[in-house]
């Protein structure tokens, strides 16, 4: 025990219960938020309704950790250490409290103040840890990715919040410290962008990132607007993981490789040389083309790099068709037809529509920072909690056969 429970048993000769006992459901005390430069409103995680003391709290959970805790389900000694040391937090959290209460005395209440709070927060990290060890990591996490920005309805004003997006997204990954390189780059007439393609290289970049994927929208008067009417325009952000040769194989006599020459504005060597480069997949008919660089040798290897994403993607969505056909994600399916994200101008709010969110400041959230890594951390936990309902309901389903 610590301090406060060896100085009432000297002052007083108690003894503590010896037994071993079953997980007590605690609330765990609300952390305290550092102030930013960019206002952050409070976020939704595993700690808020429905978080970590109501998870702890229903018996089914309790179940799940009662058989993790005697090594069923696969689990490491790393999971059953936690549930064991949680057990004794909560043990000694209920003994200092009861100790607490046989003296009145300020002294004493000021020690168990202290010891509580410090139990209490250890208490709900470990319960953060568990609900970690719990939830098994996708293959893609650790995997670098493919982003793909195209603009979408809204003709001009459609191509603008584009070329921000993607503006934003290249922030974030200097902001994450990742390597972001350009793949492709069509803008458009007035500084607007038609499409991008980009490879971001870093720790968890596709972790990070696969929540991206969907169709954005924005609600504002656009600068070609002369009447001041709000309007609404989308563009669609496609992340697609990078996989590595053992996860993909490609024989090389199913692609066919066409050159020609590059198109658009971009010097002398534009329709002069055959450096753009086109790859078809032939038995998928999946195809990716670059002219992003001057040496067709260069064009060709991010014209493969753009392909095996794609080809990776399509091979993971059949995987996860015929593991989840029935199966509903909460959080969205990360695919380019949902509308996940509203940026709306005149009321200076974001809305993520997967799990009902909303926070002001745009131009704070648009800088790719500290705001946007908020939101991506908020999807994750809501992926994780379904996650573990899906691990709970799947245990759940055992205890009845």
């Amino acid at each position: 025990m610590r301090l406060l429970s060896r100085a009432l048993r000297v002052a007083q000769g108690y003894r503590a219960a010896a037994a071993a006992s079953p997980l007590s459901l605690q609330a765990a005390p609300a952390g305290v938020r550092a102030e930013r430069t960019c206002p952050l409103p409070p976020r939704r995680s595993l700690s808020a309704p429905p978080g970590l003391d109501e998870l702890f709290a229903a018996p089914s959970l309790r179940r799940l950790l009662e058989a993790r805790a005697q090594g069923g389900g696969g689990a490491g000694p790393e999971l059953a250490a936690r549930i064991q040391r949680l057990r004794e937090k909560e043990q000694e959290l209920r003994d200092t409290r009861e100790l607490a209460q046989q003296d009145e005395s300020e002294d004493f209440q000021k020690l168990a103040d202290g010891e509580i709070a410090s139990c209490e927060e250890e208490i709900a990290e470990l319960k953060h840890q568990i609900v970690l060890l719990l939830i098994p990591s996708e293959e893609t996490d650790k995997s670098d990715l493919v982003m793909e920005v195209t603009a979408g309805v809204g003709g001009q004003e459609a191509m603008l919040f584009t070329s921000e997006i993607f503006d934003m997204y290249q922030r974030y990954a200097a902001y994450k410290k990742w390597k972001f390189e350009i793949l492709e780059y069509f803008p458009s007439e007035i500084g607007g962008l038609r499409h991008a393609v980009a490879s971001i290289v870093g720790l968890e970049a596709y972790k990070y990132m696969k929540f991206e994927g969907g169709v954005h929208r924005v609600q504002r008067v656009p600068k070609t607007e002369k009447q001041g009417r709000i309007h609404t325009s989308t563009m669609t952000v496609a992340v697609l993981p990078q996989p590595t040769e053992m996860r993909l194989q490609i024989n090389p006599k199913d692609l066919r490789i066409e050159t020609k020459r590059a198109s658009g504005a971009g010097g002398q060597h534009v329709n002069t040389t055959d450096s753009a480069v086109r790859i078809v997949h032939i038995p998928t008919g999946i195809m990716s083309e670059c002219q992003q660089e001057r040496s067709q040798i260069k064009n060709k290897e991010k014209a493969m790099q753009m392909l095996c994403a794609k080809l990776y993607s399509a091979k993971l969505e059949e995987e996860t068709k015929k593991r989840n056909t029935v199966r509903k994600i909460q959080v969205g399916t990360k695919g380019r037809s949902e509308k996940i994200r509203t940026y709306n101008f005149p009321q200076d709010r974001i809305t993520d529509h997967r799990i009902s969110r909303s926070v002001h400041h745009i131009e704070c959230f648009m800088l790719g920072e500290e705001m946007l890594d908020e939101m991506i951390q908020t999807l994750r936990e809501y992926a994780d909690y379904e996650s573990l309902m899906e691990i709970i309901s799947e245990n759940e389903k055992k205890n009845l056969s």
